[in-house]
């Protein structure tokens, strides 16, 4: 144990601590900017510096080790102005017209400078950067914000390994930009949007599609050219939202979610949950199709449903992408039954629908783009656009919608019915538990404990890289494996093509803890939230009183009344791919043996 003084105040601490570590223990705050435990340790944003007594220099209580008789001051006057000068530094090179950013309200660099009254913002005034940055990009970094924090390397190269961001330059003109001097549209990105959710000030964010949402007359712009506008909620949208308004669970329901979109002009409003079931009808009949001829397929068979796992899988093992299931995401079937069986239902053209999607995610704005993955109306788009749920709450606040004091309503029908099994779709793991729920039912014709009997595959809150589990299905042994994060998938397919594991069937999502810390969702500065959001996922399983997919009675009318059977010839055509119509730029990693295949 090490003895130290902080502010006056006798601590005992242990070897190794640091003085950031050692204050937090004594409910005494340090100020960061580009701190992130374990990942991006580096004090060079110089906010939480401190002075430590018969030292001249001031250190950086982040990676500064307690030592045994420091006497620390984190927050006397020459503390306070070193932080208000590194401020005004940062402030320097940074675009400070925060009314028009939509991270006003939001930003750790605009909080800090309120809080340490940062006055003459010109004091160290430079030109600012240009941008150049191509607009029509899903993801987009503003030069002219870039604080130099490298939180977006960090994330991108520790936690993705995909290391698109990387310093660039040098001295006074050093900055971040991808890395291999190439084009962002060059880079193998997976579009993930882990490093907007840990920018600390808006300099990377997402393209802002809201206004192809909001017309001239403050409704769903679609109105305006007189289309039928529908909208699709996916479910880690449900346990994120109310955080923009700070409401709890109990009030920012699903039903609550249905009632404000209505209100802001769209025709109908359905949930992705429908399609989540109808994926596991698709998805899960295609696995155990391979399960009867195990000799035809190579193992695993991996899901399909989050797109940033899709374009890692081209760009970094493009020699297995024949090993994804032919299933198109839940997003994508949704898109393709609205402008199919529901036109026909409402006597509408397919063209005639305007189809939005609300996801917790930035990939699905390319998916929705691919042309293989949008075609299943004859030159129809399946989706023509997909928002985030932060572009979401920023329509219901334009429209001045109090979502607070709106009554619930339910989903229109006959897209609006979800089951319990299609909700923890949000989840990591819960892809594979509603797969697993149904095909043990059509393998035993009996439903399993929806509780009890897959648990072990939800993934939420793991400190191991991914979960693995056997079960035995009507004498069949299953072996399946849940990741998310893509440097823990990594780690997975090196195992796998080592012949060090060996699986059936792999779920992975892109996102640390799945959909709901997805790249889309809700930003808070150094806090995750995916847990917290899987519990309301499960939550509403729970409370559903449909657990399987296979009785949603929606899913169930739609294959009476139209597709006839899972993976059936118009099923194919609906609602699968070949996932090789489209292209990803192809950099594997030099240490994974990979063959590149055309």
């Amino acid at each position: 144990m090490v003895n130290i003084n902080i502010n006056g105040i006798p601590l005992q601490v242990e070897e190794g601590t640091t003085i950031l570590e050692a204050a937090a223990s004594a409910g005494m705050k340090i100020p960061t900017l580009c701190f992130m435990k374990d990942c991006n340790e580096i004090g060079a944003c110089r906010i939480c510096v401190v002075q430590i007594e018969g030292i001249e220099r001031l250190h950086a209580a982040c990676n500064t080790v307690c030592q045994e008789g420091m006497v620390i001051h984190t927050n006397n006057p020459i503390v306070r102005e070193a932080r208000r000068t590194n401020l005004q530094l940062l402030l320097s090179q940074h675009n400070v017209n925060c009314p028009s950013c939509e991270r006003n309200g939001n930003c750790e660099l605009q909080r800090l400078s309120a809080i340490y009254t940062v006055g003459d913002k010109e004091r160290y005034r430079t030109g600012l950067p240009e941008n150049e940055w191509d607009q029509t990009s899903p993801l987009i970094r503003d030069e002219d914000k870039c604080i130099r924090c490298y939180r977006c390397v960090a994330v991108c190269e520790k936690i993705q390994s995909l290391n698109i961001w990387d310093m660039i330059g040098s001295g006074p003109h050093t900055t971040i930009g991808v890395s291999g001097n190439r084009e962002f549209k060059y880079a193998d990105c997976a579009l993930c949007g882990q490093c907007i959710t840990h920018c600390p000030c808006n300099a990377l964010h997402a393209r802002d599609d809201t206004d192809k949402v909001i017309g001239r007359k403050g409704m769903v712009k679609s109105r305006d050219s007189h289309k039928v506008t529908v909208v699709q909620i996916a479910p880690a949208v449900r346990a994120g939202w109310g955080e923009e308004f700070g409401l709890p669970p109990e009030i920012a329901t699903e039903r609550r979610l249905a009632a404000a979109l209505r209100r802001v002009g769209f025709d109908y409003v359905f949930d992705t949950n429908f399609s989540a079931d109808l994926t596991i009808m698709e998805e899960g009949t295609e696995f155990l199709g391979r399960m009867k001829e195990p000799e035809k397929y190579k193992w695993p068979m991996f899901t399909s449903c989050c797109p940033g796992w899709v374009r890692f899988l081209k760009s970094q093992y493009p020699d297995m992408v024949d090993q994804l299931s032919t299933a198109k995401s839940p997003q994508q079937m949704f898109g393709a039954i609205t402008k199919s069986y529901f036109a026909y239902k409402i006597g509408v053209a397919p063209e005639d629908i305007y189809c939005i999607s609300v996801m917790p995610c930035t990939a699905k704005k390319a998916e929705c783009e691919i042309p293989n993955i949008n075609d299943a109306a004859e030159g129809v788009k399946d989706v023509d656009l997909s928002i985030t749920t932060r572009e979401m709450c920023r329509i219901f606040k334009a429209t001045q919608l109090d979502v607070t004091t709106i009554p619930e309503e339910d989903f229109d029908s006959p897209l609006g019915t979800g089951t319990g099994a299609a909700v923890i779709f949000g989840a990591t793991g819960g892809v594979m538990e509603a797969a697993l729920r149904t095909c043990y039912y059509v393998m035993t014709g009996e439903n399993p404990n929806a509780d009890e009997t897959f648990k072990a595959v939800r993934a939420t809150g793991t400190d191991q890289p991914w979960v693995e589990a056997e079960y035995d299905v009507a004498g069949i042994k299953v072996k399946a494996a849940v990741v998310s994060g893509l440097g823990n998938t990594r780690k997975l397919i090196r195992a796998i093509r080592k012949g060090e594991v060996f699986y059936h069937f792999v779920e992975v999502m892109a996102c640390p803890g799945g959909c709901a810390g997805g790249g889309g969702q809700p930003i808070h500065y150094n806090e995750e939230r995916a847990a917290d959001r899987s519990k309301i996922l499960y939550n509403y399983d729970q409370a559903n009183k449909l657990r399987f997919s296979h009785e949603n009675p929606d899913v169930i009318a739609l294959y009476e009344d139209y597709l006839k059977e899972p993976c059936g010839h118009l099923s194919h055509k609906l609602l699968h791919t070949d996932h090789h119509g489209w292209d990803m730029p192809a950099t594997p990693n030099p240490d994974d043996d990979v063959v590149l295949v055309k």
